[in-house]
């Protein structure tokens, strides 16, 4: 495989559960450095996952940097899995859960479906607070963690399609087609509440993101590897 990494390339890379996506640009870009023997090297992602997400991260190098806008606009899917009757802070497992237990007995086919259509289309969404969003140049989690108050603006988004299986009821595994800037874990979070109950995402994986699929995704370590490998391409 020949890859002009500097010319400019997209990568499709598996984030491992844990990372962040700047480690794993952070990661590359080490070794596109040392490669190349250059002090800085152009390297980014189109679309933020969560360190406990696994799944598709679209990355560019070189000159193949100036598209990122263009595909961070493109809409995503994601897999999961929302458990029904617990809440965190953060609305995922990066937090331990709060003392409150809230009611799960309640809820049936009908409350779930009807939670689930009421997704669907255009809508406001406010953002975790736990999140990277920025609020005068500041990370709304570092505020978050610090203990001051956070007042994020919602966000325009579209639910696509959504869909879901609750064979392992109170676990809700689902199937989201969304817009950018579309935050799983706050959806997560209203879809507890619609169901006058709580909810966590408890797993999250992101298998397409626009045109690119995860099934054409290589994994870090398969990615150094072939930046390792290569040469510079014949001229």
């Amino acid at each position: 495989m020949e890859i002009d990494f500097q010319a400019g390339a997209i990568l499709l890379v598996d984030k491992p559960y844990g990372w962040t996506s700047f480690d794993v640009v952070n990661k590359l870009r080490w070794n596109l450095k040392r490669k190349y023997g250059q002090k800085n090297f152009k390297v980014g992602h189109a679309g933020t996952l969560d360190p406990l997400a696994t799944g598709l991260l679209v990355m560019c190098t070189g000159k193949a940097t100036k598209q990122i806008n263009e595909l961070t606009a493109d809409d995503k899917i994601y897999t999961g899995t929302f458990l029904l009757g617990k809440t965190t802070p953060c609305y995922d497992l990066e937090k331990p859960f709060d003392e409150t237990i809230y009611e799960t007995a309640h809820i049936n086919e009908a409350l779930l479906t009807g939670a689930v259509n009421s997704f669907i289309g255009v809508q406001e969404q406010y953002p975790p607070v736990f999140s990277a969003k920025q609020i005068d140049g500041k990370r709304a989690y570092d505020l978050a963690r610090a203990g001051k108050e956070v007042n994020l603006k919602s966000n325009t988004i579209e639910i696509k399609d959504f869909k879901i299986d609750a064979a392992r009821f109170p676990e809700i595994d689902f199937y989201i087609h969304c817009s950018k800037g579309t935050y799983i874990r706050s959806i997560a979070n209203d879809f507890g509440k619609k169901l006058n109950s709580g909810a966590t995402l408890i797993k999250l994986h992101r298998t397409h993101s626009g045109m690119f699929s995860m099934e054409d995704a290589k994994t870090v370590d398969e990615w150094i590897a072939i930046i390792r490998e290569e040469t510079h391409p014949k001229k």
